[in-house]
This record gives structure tokens, C-alpha cells and sequence, in this order.
């Protein structure tokens, strides 16, 4: 293991719900959940101040506003999540080449590789830095960890937090993991937990004095001995660069089980369609189409089909999507489907559409249509006339505001940016023709791009 604190982990603070109270005003100092808000939603992340009243990730929605009915509640955006997240990784990447991303809002850095840090005041400088040129640049916190290893990195992010930073010194890393539950380790989850607790060992420190055998013993060779290897405090993980993308996938889980047959097929076709936006974005193509159902009784089922190329033709995704459906019996309903591409290219097979016209003569019932069709919107109402709890729209007479809640025929919109004092509220006809859908604005003025405003920033302590 490294002898310097070179390794560092950051973790940005309650991501999604800061950005929301970034980019409005009124929710600041307020408990605010994101997530999905229909019967079947789930927490995404919630503000500090909503968990104070219990409320936390993976939590059904339901039980949320049940612990908490005051907060607000907001739909995900994920555009400007994934915007304020190529920022932060933007900065990252200037202090090494060495950069592994694990999410939006979390990646380790080996600030050795980049020449950025090679004891312990350099990589506190470094950390410090950091900090600072996060705020600037995205206007929200982020906590550093920084350890000789990848599992202690992290552990001293998850103790900084919120908007702190904590370095453990090399040679104390034993004396900190000791008491410390079982769970702090990574590989430690639920059932994992139980088989120690039930061998009597609750505590990281506990683990190291069981031994390698009696670890053995209870979960196995390979586990046993890579988590008694951690309870020493050994962990010779690299931080290895960013992987390539293995798939591209969209799925929806709906509020109300789907049960027409036409509905589902509609359902499938704009998912391809979606998926296909994304392939796109990333400039990608793909071989294997993948359809994922999961019905009425929670069983999930998946069916692929590997083409002769990689493609990212909407009408070709589509139709293997759709011959894929018809293997799936829907009959009792579907709650969740989902549409996906693997086997990523960075090119794409131009005479894949002609290809599949031919394979698709063979099977008549489901020809293959001679020409694209534009991309299927959601059934009924318009995308770009949905009114999503904490999305942007602009007024023709009253500028910017978000979404409050919409319904009856009506939305409520609270007027202000992230650079304005809290706003008033108003409310209008859902198809009042000066009301329209708008992007999210910067939450730093002047910055919008990955980067851009970094050396406004760094001259002290975040």
C-alpha cells in the first residue's frame, strides 16, 4: 500500500436535491425529495434537512411523505444532473489522468499519477483546491476523503460529510477501522452482516481478530479472505480510468399496470426510440437489442436479439424491440419495460436497415417499415406539454420559474432563478399557449460549460 495520502474520493453532497435548492431559491434551507412521485416511486436522493425526519435514498415515495408530507417533492432532472456532473469530473481530470467515475456525483482520483500530490500537505492542498473550484464552478459542495487506498479514501469522504474534507493519516488506518460496524467494508451488505453477527462479530476490528480462517469458514474463500485483507486496512486496488460503456438502456415503470396489448407495443417503441437518442449522444452504435418486462406479479423477463452489425437506426432498434415483445405473454399486466443496446461500437454498419428488410421478408407478420418513422411520443398528451413537479418553463409575461404541482387542468409555477430572491407563485391553465417548457439555467452565472470558470476559484479553503 501506498506510504503518502495520494488516493482521493469524492463524494458531492445530497447531489440531486442540492442542485435543486441551487437552482431555486425558495426550496433553500427546506426538505426537498427527489425522486419518482407516482404510487410506485422511490427516494433519489433527499436534502439534509428531509432526513432529519427519517427520510432517505431507495425509501418508497409513499413512506416519505408520510415522514415528512411539508417537504417538497420533485421529479428528477436528469439533463442538469448529468451537466453539473461532467463539471465536476471536467476538474477531476485536470488533477490526473487516473480518474474513476462510480456515478454522477462520486469518483476516485490518484493524484500520484498526475503529479498533483505526493505527501500529505500536497494532497490536503490538493483537496483543498478542489473544493473551492467545485463551488465556483457548479455552486454546490462535494466532501473529500483522502487515504493511501481506495476503501479508506472513501470511508474518510463518507466522515467529512457534508462539505468537509478528511485525510487519514498512512500507519493509522488499523486504529480507525476498528470500530467501526462491518458494513463500513465494502462486500459488506445485509446478508453478509448477519453471517458475522451471528459469528459473533460486529466490528471491523473484529474481523481482524477472528483471523483469515475462521473468516473462511463463515463466507467462503474468496470473500473471507479479501475482507479480512480489509479489516488490516490492505487494499491494493488501482483506481482504473474510465471504463467503456457496456450498454445503453431506458425503461419506465408505470404508476397503473399496463394491460392492452397496443398500449404496450406504443410503450416499447418509444423506449427504443429514446434509447436510440441516448446511442446517439455518445456517439455509439450496438449489436444486441435487449427488451426487459417485468409484470403484474413482479416476475422479470428478458429477451435479446444479436444483429449482424452494430447499429443506431431508430426503425431497426424498433422492430427488434417489437419481434422481441412478441415472445412475452402481457396478459396480466406489465408494471415496468425497459429497451436496451449492447455489444458498443463506435461506428455503425450502413447497410444494417437494408439487412434487417431482408431478414424481416421471411417473417411477414412483422415486416420492417420501409422508411424511418418519427419517434413516438407519449401516448395522449404531448412531451413538451408535461408539467413535471420542479421542472423549468418560461412565461411569455413573467420570465423563468419551475413547476410546483400540476392537475385539474391547472399548473403552478413559483417565477425565479437561481440568481433571483425566492419568487412569486402564480397559477395558470395547463394549454395557456404563454406558458412553455424551458431548459434548466446554469446555477453559476457565466459558467456552461465542463470547466469553464475554474480559475475564479482554488485561491483557498472550500
Amino acid at each position: 500500500m501506498r506510504t503518502a495520502p495520494t488516493i482521493l474520493h469524492l463524494d458531492m453532497d445530497a447531489f440531486f436535491a442540492s442542485a435543486e435548492q441551487a437552482a431555486k431559491p425558495s426550496l433553500r434551507g427546506k426538505a426537498v425529495v427527489v425522486g419518482g412521485l407516482g404510487p410506485r416511486g422511490v427516494v433519489a436522493t433527499c436534502s439534509y434537512e428531509a432526513r432529519v425526519f427519517g427520510v432517505h435514498s431507495a425509501m418508497p415515495m409513499g413512506q416519505a411523505r408520510r415522514l415528512a408530507p411539508n417537504a417538497a417533492y420533485l421529479v428528477p432532472r436528469f439533463g442538469l444532473y448529468r451537466t453539473i456532473s461532467e463539471q465536476v469530473m471536467a476538474l477531476l481530470r485536470e488533477l490526473s489522468p487516473l480518474v474513476e467515475p462510480l456515478s454522477l456525483d462520486e469518483a476516485f482520483v490518484d493524484l500520484e499519477a498526475g503529479r498533483a500530490a505526493w505527501d500529505r500537505e500536497s494532497a490536503r492542498l490538493a483537496g483543498v483546491k478542489l473544493r473551492a473550484d467545485i463551488r465556483a464552478v457548479t455552486g454546490l459542495t462535494g466532501s473529500v476523503g483522502l487515504a493511501a487506498s481506495k476503501m479508506l479514501a472513501k470511508i474518510g469522504s463518507e466522515q467529512a460529510k457534508p462539505d468537509g474534507l478528511v485525510l487519514i493519516e498512512p500507519g493509522t488506518e488499523r486504529e480507525l477501522l476498528a470500530p467501526m460496524p462491518v458494513r463500513t467494508l465494502p462486500g459488506v451488505g445485509p446478508a453478509t452482516g448477519d453471517h458475522l453477527r451471528r459469528g459473533g462479530i460486529t466490528t471491523v476490528g473484529e474481523i481482524a481478530e477472528a483471523g483469515e480462517d475462521e473468516l473462511v469458514r463463515l463466507l467462503g474463500k474468496s470473500h473471507g479472505v479479501a475482507l479480512h485483507a480489509m479489516a488490516l486496512a490492505h487494499d491494493e486496488r488501482p483506481v482504473v480510468a474510465e471504463r467503456d460503456t457496456k450498454s445503453v438502456s431506458v425503461e419506465d415503470t408505470y404508476d397503473v399496470d399496463i394491460h392492452d396489448r397496443l398500449r404496450v407495443r406504443m410503450e416499447v417503441q418509444r423506449l427504443a426510440d429514446r434509447c436510440v437518442h441516448r446511442l446517439r449522444d455518445a456517439h455509439l452504435s450496438g449489436r444486441t437489442i435487449v427488451l426487459k418486462v417485468r409484470r403484474y406479479d413482479f416476475s422479470t423477463l428478458t429477451r435479446s436479439e444479436t444483429l449482424r452489425g452494430p447499429t443506431d437506426d431508430p426503425a431497426v432498434v424498433r422492430e427488434a424491440a417489437a419481434r422481441l415483445l412478441e415472445s412475452v405473454d402481457t396478459t396480466g399486466g406489465v408494471r415496468l419495460l425497459g429497451v436496451g443496446v449492447s455489444g458498443l461500437a463506435d461506428y455503425t454498419q450502413e447497410d444494417l436497415f437494408a439487412q434487417a428488410r431482408a431478414a424481416a421478408a421471411a417473417d411477414p407478420e412483422h415486416p420492417v417499415p420501409e422508411e424511418p418513422e418519427e419517434p413516438a411520443g407519449e401516448p395522449g398528451t404531448p412531451a413538451a406539454r408535461q408539467w413535471r413537479a420542479g421542472h423549468d418553463v418560461r412565461h411569455a409575461d413573467f420570465g423563468h420559474g419551475w413547476v410546483q404541482g400540476s392537475g385539474l387542468g391547472r399548473v403552478t409555477v413559483r417565477f425565479e432563478t437561481p440568481y433571483s430572491e425566492p419568487g412569486r407563485v402564480r397559477t395558470f391553465s395547463t394549454d395557456d399557449p404563454a406558458l412553455e417548457p424551458a431548459d434548466p439555467l446554469p446555477l453559476v452565472p457565466g459558467v456552461t460549460e465542463a470547466g469553464a470558470g475554474r480559475s475564479a476559484a482554488g485561491e483557498g479553503p472550500g
